[in-house]
């Protein structure tokens, strides 16, 4: 099995003893991370009041490029950034005129969109209907939903949704809206949008699989849906600062979708993570086999009695459940072997980073346990 350690230099030395299988979680950050990090601090200073020229003009449409390139989207204006994918999600909401909006959600989304979505039910401002995974698509074709959100794949169980095209299929400008959380899909599965990508929105960013740390969330956004978000930014209207006083625009593309000031270092990271990448020829195909060499093995040795979850997904982590969950992973956090645990449920995640010897390394780990 082949060792990528080289290009996570920083990371491994400033933990040496630690052996981190919590990939799907934290993704340790790359060199090239550092790299863009100190761009981003050093055209601030060199460049100062004009450095949002740079991030606009030319680090933006770059970070556009690499998102486009990724899900095969036919056009990277589709594209908007923000610090987290939270943000983007209130302002989609908020240019759905129907109150109390009615949403369709699967019952094992991630904490932002169950608490959001709870908040939004307690306030009487939405009605949320949660259904499990595989009966979704059924239901969402009663037509009673104004917004269908799911997760491409489930941060709890790693189950991935298979039924994308068929919601795509279902959504209109006018309703329903179709809302795919990508963020444990993006850059761990190879994700092809360009069939749906005139009727879905696609949120992600990089703090996970795309290893470029916080602060790099993004939105595709399809023509079309949503032109006049209620809960927008200064930063939206670029394109019409010279409209009267007193006027609300928007540009016409998915910086309608934008906020305000926000701090640029972590499109800065990811824009040099998908250049290093792009130079060492590692796609998100390659890095997924080497992740899944890893994920394969390790199951073939797995001393621990548990429930699979997700027996033959592409996702990113195993999912074992078991009354000894936590406690297993408190064990092995003492050792500095570290991994996750949702309720029940511990998650053993993969990366680039991780090689044959780290391996070895987390069974005798899990063994002791």
């Amino acid at each position: 099995m082949k060792s990528y350690k080289h290009l996570f230099q920083r990371a491994i030395a400033a933990a040496p003893e630690r052996l981190h299988f919590a990939a799907h979680s934290h993704h340790l950050w790359p060199d090239a991370s550092y790299v863009g990090q100190l761009a981003a601090w050093e055209d601030g200073v060199r460049l100062a009041d004009r450095k949002w020229e740079r991030v606009m003009g030319e680090i933006w449409p770059a970070a556009q490029g690499h998102v486009a390139a990724e899900l095969e989207l036919p056009d990277p204006s589709t594209i908007v950034f923000a610090p987290n994918t939270h943000e983007l999600l209130l302002r989609i909401v908020s240019a759905l005129p129907r109150r109390p909006l009615r949403i369709l959600t699967s019952d094992g989304e991630f904490h932002s969109f169950r608490r959001q979505s709870a908040r939004w039910e307690e306030a009487g401002s939405a009605v949320v209907e949660r259904v499990p995974l595989d009966s979704l698509v059924e239901r969402a074709g009663s037509g009673a939903h104004d917004l269908i959100f799911v997760s491409q794949v489930q941060f709890g169980t790693g189950h991935v949704f298979d039924g994308i095209a068929e919601l795509a299929a279902l959504a209109r400008p006018e309703g329903p809206w179709v809302v795919i959380d990508g963020y444990h899909g993006f850059m761990a599965l190879e994700t092809d949008l360009s069939a749906v990508a005139d009727r879905v929105f696609y949120l992600a960013g990089g703090y996970k699989y795309a290893m470029a740390g916080e602060g790099c969330a993004f939105l595709h956004a399809p023509p079309g849906f949503g032109p006049r978000p209620e809960t927008t930014g200064w930063y939206a209207e670029f394109d019409d600062l010279s409209l009267p006083p007193g006027s609300v625009g928007y540009a016409p593309d998915a910086r309608r979708f934008l906020g305000a000031t926000f701090d640029p270092s972590g499109i800065y990271r990811f824009v040099a993570v998908r250049d290093m990448l792009r130079q060492e020829g590692l796609g998100t195909g390659d890095i997924a086999a080497h992740a899944g060499a890893l994920k394969a093995h390790l199951l073939a040795e797995l001393p621990l009695k548990a429930e699979l979850l997700n027996p033959g997904s592409p996702a990113r982590f195993l999912a074992l459940r078991s009354p000894e969950a936590a406690r297993w992973k408190a064990r092995l956090e003492a050792e500095d072997v570290i991994v996750d645990v949702r309720g029940d449920v511990l998650r053993i995640g993969f990366g680039l980073y991780q090689d044959a010897r780290d391996l070895e390394g987390l069974i005798w780990a899990l063994k002791r346990v």
